[in-house]
């Protein structure tokens, strides 16, 4: 059964030229367009732990259940290959650091998730060793993460693990029961999947999964030497749920065939097709939740 919907901060962070709103309205607006918790964005210029203390904590906990906002997913910013050119500089070490915070960041709040990412492949050393690396420091979060009663929950952006099979295998080496994936379907749609078989397969180690939807925009350039146009990949646009390329319906339903249980966020985290107005955010996060009651229903119909 699909859990709650959560609407994730980073929607209304202002990052693509959208319309910003501050954490605190941002909460109050996920509420009002009927949404039962939150995914927060835990940078500027919303959630950073710079600027949260315990103070900051307790005060916007109290936000979070006075809107009834029940569940809390931490949305935090990993990249562990980082910087392989300067292996003096431990940076594994500052971001698993950094993890442990937003796992004692989770549970102050009242969560009990924090998503992060592997790495991006760098060329400073081979596959191999940023593979045994990732794995190594999950494995090192997910033991930090379970004193405050976290799950770390893996997100497939990143390049190390990024095809479905590949985080089934890094979550196994893994091996932390508090270690699960947050998959999503935009990744192995852009890789040609298909995405039923995947979700399918992924349905039993998810504990929550990202919901966005776009528009694929073609693009060209021009070569005056040959008198025509070379094709470029296309660029992708935000748009409704039910208007992209991505077959959500099929997705979710498959997902919860695999055993899923969690929740569900949507975000617009890119350049939106109808602009990024407060209204056009809101209608597209109010379209969601419409959704997923009926898909929902259409589940508890058979």
């Amino acid at each position: 059964m699909i859990g709650p919907a959560l609407l994730h901060s980073v929607s209304y962070a202002g990052l693509w030229g959208q319309a910003f709103l501050s954490l605190d309205d941002f909460i109050d607006k996920a509420a009002a367009l009927g949404y039962q918790g939150v995914m927060l964005m835990a940078k500027r210029p919303h959630l950073s732990l710079l600027d949260y203390g315990p103070t900051e904590r307790a005060r916007l906990r109290a936000r979070l259940e006075k809107n009834d906002l029940r569940t809390v997913c931490i949305a935090g910013y990993t990249n562990f290959t980082a910087d392989l050119e300067h292996a003096d500089i431990p940076h594994r070490e500052i971001q698993v650091q950094h993890v442990n915070e937003l796992a004692r960041l989770a549970r102050d709040l009242g969560g009990n998730l924090v998503r992060v990412f592997t790495g991006y492949e760098a060329a400073a050393t081979g596959h191999s060793a940023q593979w045994k690396l990732v794995v190594d420091a999950l494995r090192e979060c997910a033991r930090r993460a379970g004193e405050f009663d976290v799950t770390i929950g893996v997100q497939n952006h990143h390049d190390i693990a990024a095809s479905t099979e590949a985080l089934v295998g890094l979550l196994l080496e893994v091996g932390e029961p508090n270690c699960k994936a947050m998959y999503d379907a935009w990744a192995p749609a852009l890789h040609g999947d298909d995405l039923e078989v995947s979700a399918r397969t992924m349905g039993p180690i998810t504990v929550h999964t990202t919901v966005a939807n776009y528009f694929r925009l073609r693009r060209f350039h021009y070569d005056p030497a040959i008198v025509n146009y070379q094709e470029r990949l296309p660029s992708l646009l935000a748009v409704p749920i039910d208007e992209g390329f991505i077959d959500y319906r099929a997705f979710l339903r498959a997902l919860c065939a695999g055993g899923f249980r969690g929740s569900v966020a949507y975000e617009l985290c890119s350049p939106v097709r109808d602009g990024g107005s407060i209204a056009t955010l809101d209608r597209y996060a109010r379209a969601f939740v419409e959704f997923l009651d009926q898909s929902r229903r259409d589940l508890d119909a058979g």
